[in-house]
């Protein structure tokens, strides 16, 4: 579904990935840990063409992100994309952030676009909330509305971008649960996040970055009970035991 190859990016003279390698299969949920600044991120953000890399190749579902003649709007609806700060919009209503991709971007009509919203909304324990703006939600709350706005486009793969960091500690499960579920009906899956638990419990492998380049690839199992480089035994003897 999604493959990573070889793929250097620069900020200047500043390389924030090194010559990253791997792949997703159709269905696999990827963890990406490491510790602030190691390139996780910048890493799922090239993945939907929402940073240019400089070197290497990253081909989602056939389609190659970095040639310059690729639709990326035609396959950003395509690769849901979850951010740390929900970015819904404050002046519309959750109805409306629901329907508005799926009406430009897909060209649903607008009663299509509202029954799809209102039925993820509902997946999400949201219903209620229909004609509520942002605002009046909880930031756990906004975060689930993101998810469904996310999977209204019908995408082939989800990616969350740290989805739970900017939550209060007791909202960040009813996020978690919310993309186990999805894990569970067999979403592929790439999650930037440092929740341990739910790494444990829902990824089939986690991938480890430090410094831009991808450390460890491994499964869970593996990870979690033998780190093979010293710089992830460092990270998870720290985030293990706090």
């Amino acid at each position: 579904m999604i493959k990573i190859e070889n793929v250097s990016k620069h900020y200047g003279a500043f390389q924030v990935l090194k010559d990253c390698t791997t792949t997703v299969e159709k269905g696999e949920v990827i963890v990406v840990c490491g510790p602030s600044g190691s390139g996780k991120s910048t890493l799922i953000k090239c993945v939907n063409g929402l940073e240019p890399f400089q070197a290497g190749e990253i081909i989602v579902n056939g389609i190659s992100v970095g040639d310059p003649k690729t639709n990326l709007p035609k396959l950003r609806a395509q690769v849901g994309m979850v951010f740390q700060n929900f970015e819904l919009f404050p002046h519309m209503s959750i109805t409306e952030n629901l329907a508005i991709a799926q009406v430009k971007v897909l060209g649903r009509n607008k009663d299509e676009a509202v029954e799809k919203g209102l039925k993820l909304l509902d997946r999400v324990g949201l219903k209620a909330h229909a004609q509520k703006f942002p605002g009046q939600l909880s930031g756990g709350q906004q975060q689930r509305v993101a998810i469904a706005r996310a999977l209204a486009m019908d995408p082939i793969c989800m990616l969350f971008d740290e989805p739970t960091s900017a939550l209060d500690p007791e909202m960040v499960n009813e996020v978690l649960d919310v993309m186990t579920e999805l894990a569970k009906e067999g979403m592929t899956m790439m999650c930037v996040t440092h929740e341990m638990g739910f790494a444990k419990r829902v990824a089939n492998r986690v991938i480890f970055m430090d410094q831009g380049s991808i450390v460890e690839d491994d499964s869970k199992e593996a990870f979690f009970a033998t780190p093979r480089s010293e710089r992830a035994r460092h990270f998870l003897a720290k985030i293990l035991h706090h």
